[in-house]
């Protein structure tokens, strides 16, 4: 590897220069890691190919088994075809000293849908296990086992779309989970989600999908953050070839298509997880305390063993090379990056990032995997969810960074639950809003949102129903008044609309919020005797002209339009031209449009002026429009001059506005 490493984006930062010798450290990690895996000679993404090598494989007329299990003395393959009994012809033999276990089978032995797992001896014990490369997982749907299934169908799946191109910037994501995503109370499909919900993402404007739940889960009620077989598609959802014709038509859509990415963690399972696989605590995680984490119950990754890399490396290349995703984003870095995982901590200090609590061995897998991502694929995204703000997050490696592409501004929710929740809206403070929405790193990536599907779990609430609570349930019809749900819509447009104006590179919705659906998502579980009801989306809900939520659906779809058409994100920082906290007032400029807000719940200003670049300006969006079910205060498409004024003294051009109480104006400077 001889590729210069220099932390070049210390320069961008004056607070950081104080640790150059800690950056440079960790740079060097990630430099000696990457040659000790792959000895120097091997390219990062041919490293990650233990997909090819381990598991269940069909070649040149015989199956092929392989694991990796050092502890292990025995191991048999059992199932259907064994009636799962272990049998002397079933034995795998271990082929080298570090624990690579291996069987060669006659084509014969084994079918298409076979169902098989292992039978793992160790010293004192023994245990049976679903391989951990198994690329195939069900689930009995009597007896609620899981096995492993040979999978080899007749006709491999022949893709449609030869080449993808990604659609042009701004990113635009659309947040879903495959299962919850029909209206009927149910798990739903790959086939169902494909034929009715992407044309529905397509025609609100989104640009990029975010498949959650992908990776198979013992637990529905997990939202997928359990793994348990990494290299499987869930089969909740049907086949791969169905997973595969999703992503398909897709980016025949146009769409981008990334998924959640869980190696924060694994499922504490044993059977069909990958904890005491061989017998041990520590054979793919720390042992002791530090492999397990004490608030998901789960198992921690030991990110220092050349085994595990090539485990976590080659299961990012599998979802690259098999599926044909365009990236993903990683869960719960966090937690992966501290010792502490991020619990009860408050990050206010740069030493925060530079101490000792910082798990170093994780730092350099995360740097490993985006540099062999984006050697694989240079076009591929990757995306990280961090609380912490880590500096460095999303720069490239090779300047010092972790290499991610983008970060989520995780901070942007969270003040908006913070103010929704326990602030009335005349106290909104508008400076700390304002700060609270373009406080980040400017020289990384972020994407912003207002809520995802953290915000919507039960136990919490999405901003509409905070907003408009259980007035919800018998408002919503348009010819129904209710102030309080003229008040959520409102408020639910201006939170969207400044969200996105002042995101930095990216915006991020999850599927349904941006209609406002009702309630929280709850899964089925034993407190809500097993029920579905919850863990759906309400689609006939927008459908339904006679009710208010399509005009939600409606302004959501008119803003993403407006920031396509202009690519404002695209274009700079915003920059703050007038913010006043009685009023409510935030005017900000973005290239060549004009945005302001005004918040107040009961005051709407005539005449209000304040400075600008000097133009003729054309409305361009207007929350108020009856149309997106406000009021109609303003004429739409109105044309205003900016002017200078006489009795001021002032030279600088202003222009002078109508500003209805809780609207939103974008003006076009022409």
């Amino acid at each position: 590897m001889n590729e210069n490493f220099e932390p070049r984006f210390i320069d961008r930062d004056p607070y950081l220069k104080p640790y150059e010798t800690i950056i440079r450290h960790r740079l060097e990690r990630i430099k000696c890691k990457e040659a000790q895996i792959t000895a120097g000679k091997l390219a990062l993404p041919d490293f990650a190919a233990g997909h090819r090598y381990f598991g269940m494989h069909y070649q040149e007329g015989e199956w092929i088994f392989r694991e990796w299990a050092p502890n292990a003395t025995q191991i048999f393959l059992i199932g259907t075809m064994t009636d799962w009994q272990t049998k002397p012809e079933f034995a795998l033999e271990q082929i080298n000293s570090d624990g690579v276990w291996e069987i060669r089978l006659p084509n014969s032995v084994l079918s298409h849908g076979e169902l098989y797992r292992l039978k793992v001896h160790w010293p004192d014990g023994e245990g049976d296990r679903i391989p951990a490369y198994a690329n195939r997982v069900v689930q009995d749907p009597e007896t609620l086992i899981f096995n492993a299934q040979v999978w080899r169908p007749e006709k491999p799946y022949l893709w449609k779309c030869k080449k993808f191109t990604k659609p042009p910037t701004p990113l635009l994501i659309y947040e879903v989970h495959v299962g919850m995503a029909q209206e009927d109370p149910k798990i739903g499909s790959y086939t169902e989600f494909r034929d009715h919900i992407l044309p529905r993402i397509e025609q609100a404007g989104y640009n990029t999908l975010q498949l959650m739940a992908i990776q198979e889960h013992p637990y529905y009620g997990s939202f997928g953050y359990q793994v348990s077989s990494f290299f499987a598609a869930s089969s909740r959802y049907g086949t791969p070839e169905e997973l595969k014709a999703l992503i398909d038509a897709a980016h025949e859509l146009g769409l981008t298509v990334i998924m959640d990415l869980i190696h924060s963690h694994a499922v504490n399972n044993e059977v069909e997880g990958l904890s005491r696989f061989d017998g041990t605590l520590y054979q793919y995680f720390h042992e002791g305390s530090r492999g397990l984490h004490p608030s998901w119950d789960s198992r921690c990754f030991d990110y220092n063993k050349p085994a595990v890399l090539h485990f976590l490396l080659s299961n990012c290349r599998y979802w690259l090379d098999e599926f044909r995703f365009d990236g993903f984003r990683f869960d719960g870095v966090t937690s992966m990056l501290y010792h502490h995982h991020g619990l009860g901590k408050a990050f206010t200090s740069y030493d925060d990032y530079f101490d000792n609590s910082v798990d170093e061995e994780a730092l350099v897998y995360l740097a490993l995997a985006n540099r062999m991502i984006h050697k694989l694929r240079p076009d591929a995204l990757t995306i990280a969810e961090d609380v912490s703000g880590m500096p460095g997050l999303a720069v490239p490696v090779e300047d010092g960074g972790i290499g991610f592409d983008y970060r989520f501004a995780m901070g942007v929710p969270d003040n908006w639950i913070r103010l929704t929740k326990d602030v009335a809206d005349e106290n909104w403070p508008m400076a700390h809003l304002w700060h609270e929405l373009t406080n980040r790193r400017h020289d990384e990536k972020t994407i912003s949102y207002t809520e995802s599907h953290d915000q919507a779990l039960v136990g919490d609430q999405t901003i509409i129903f905070r907003l408009i609570g259980a007035e919800m349930y018998d408002h919503m019809a348009i010819n129904d008044q209710s102030l309080m749900v003229d008040r959520g819509l409102a408020l639910h447009k201006l939170i969207r609309l400044i969200t996105l104006a002042t995101a930095a590179d990216g915006y991020l919705n999850f599927m349904g919020n941006e209609f406002g659906h009702p309630e929280w998502i709850d899964f089925p579980r034993q407190g809500n005797n097993w029920s579905y009801h919850y863990a759906r989306r309400q689609w006939h809900l927008v459908d339904n002209v006679t009710l208010k939520y399509h005009f939600l659906a409606r302004f959501d779809r008119e803003m993403l339009a407006l920031a396509k058409q202009y690519r404002f994100i695209e274009k700079g920082q915003p920059l703050l031209l007038y913010l006043h906290q009685a009023d409510k007032v935030i005017a900000f400029e973005r290239d060549e449009l004009l945005f302001v807000f005004n918040f107040h719940p009961m005051q709407s200003f005539t005449d209000y002026i304040f400075e600008v670049i000097g133009g003729q300006y054309r409305l361009s969006l207007d929350s108020d429009h009856v149309l997106f079910g406000g009021h109609g205060r303003l004429e739409p498409e109105q044309r205003y001059f900016t002017f200078t004024p006489s009795s001021e003294g002032s030279t600088k051009p202003v222009i002078s506005l109508y500003l209805p109480s809780r609207s939103a104006l974008v003006l076009k400077r022409t």
